[in-house]
């Protein structure tokens, strides 16, 4: 079936969102502004599939490197209207670590913002990534505004991050038919509590002094509906388990 509208890369890639941490809670903080994004997740990295970052284990390569793509269908920040607009994220954690133990130390972590916002949206799309995108993971980030556009040709998924990235990629066959799904890895946070498991034809990413080509490699696309509540509590549970303590099972 075709998917029309929205669409991390193991980034995230890894990417990838995952991770946790205190500076969600410190985001969470100072920003009450509310917000809901509705659409799909679309998502590749270097690692073979399935992404064993998300398992807190170490990636097949020497690093993990790869992005995620939020292609948001409806969405709003307070007032201000995000439908059709589009954020994604590249990264890489250090070599010969897990994604979760080097979070803060990644090697990079740049995000992407849709050109086609406006001022206000722009700033809108820039606080969500920030709360929703590897927040805090690496000390070299960057902002860029760029065109970001996805083509559907068969099970076949075309995504483009201005000049700097593209990957393209499809959903595997489980062994009793349809697509495999994985339910709320131990990275899991909101965005990536399910996602269905595919396999890259191809990445290339030339930006933060790189310059990736790859194919075979993991690629996950998910469905999501998040706002700005699930994130406060997910932040709150975070800061529990850092303290030592488990989040209350309500």
């Amino acid at each position: 079936m075709k998917r029309t509208s929205l669409l991390p890369l193991c980034a995230l890639v890894a990417g990838l969102g995952i991770l946790a941490m205190p500076a969600r809670a410190g985001n969470a903080a100072k920003d009450k502004t509310p917000w809901k994004i509705k659409g799909q997740l679309e998502e590749a990295c270097s690692c073979d599939a399935a992404c064993p970052c998300w398992f807190n284990s170490k990636p097949t390569k020497m690093t993990c490197g790869g992005g995620q793509v939020l292609f948001i269908e409806k969405g709003n920040y307070g007032n201000t209207k995000l439908d059709g607009l589009v954020i994604a994220t590249m990264s890489q954690s250090p070599e010969g670590q897990t994604m979760m133990e080097s979070f803060g130390n990644w090697n990079f972590s740049y995000n992407y913002i849709d050109e086609k916002a406006n001022p206000e949206q722009r700033k809108a799309l820039e606080a969500i990534a920030g709360k929703v995108l590897t927040p805090g993971a690496s000390k070299k980030t960057e902002t860029r505004y760029v065109p970001i556009t996805r083509k559907i040709e068969g099970k076949e998924h075309q995504i483009t991050i201005g000049q700097y990235g593209t990957f393209h990629g499809h959903l595997i066959e489980g062994g009793m038919g349809g697509s495999p799904k994985i339910v709320n890895p131990p990275g899991a946070d909101p965005l990536h509590h399910q996602y269905e498991q595919g396999r890259t034809t191809k990445m290339t990413y030339n930006d933060a002094d790189q310059n990736w080509s790859w194919s075979n490699s993991n690629y996950m696309l998910g469905s999501f509906t998040i706002d700005n509540v699930q994130y406060e509590k997910f932040a709150a549970g975070l800061a529990q388990k850092m303290g030592g303590k488990a989040p209350d099972k309500k």
